[in-house]
């Protein structure tokens, strides 16, 4: 398969990792049913999604690429959905992994 179809796994994975995670919080410590169910599938879906992704593209990459974007996600849905504001440190936590994400990508050579 062509990188492409690796990108758009990975594309995959991070959306359903941001829904699975969502659904975590939502779930209530998994004691509500359905938000439950939904949670376990989408991070299914998730796993299916990094596992092809990593068959086609760099491992370093794709988890670099999906853990920093799931987890600024994961904080902008916190802030939206349940008013949970971060503090400065976990501003600039949240900044450095992003930083570092760029830098796996744009400056990490593979040998």
């Amino acid at each position: 398969m062509k990188p492409l179809s690796g990108y758009i796994y990975l594309v995959l994975a991070i959306s359903t990792g941001i829904a699975a995670n969502s659904f975590a919080k939502i779930s209530d410590g998994f004691s509500k049913l359905t938000p439950t169910i939904l949670s376990i599938a989408f991070m299914c879906i998730t796993m299916y999604g990094l596992a092809k992704a990593m068959s086609m593209i760099p491992v370093g990459f794709t988890y670099a690429t999906y853990s920093g974007i799931t987890v600024a996600a994961i904080l902008v849905f916190g802030m939206i959905k349940y008013n949970q504001i971060p503090n400065m440190y976990g501003l600039i936590g949240i900044f450095l992994i992003i930083i570092g994400v760029v830098m796996v990508n744009y400056l990490g050579r593979i040998n």
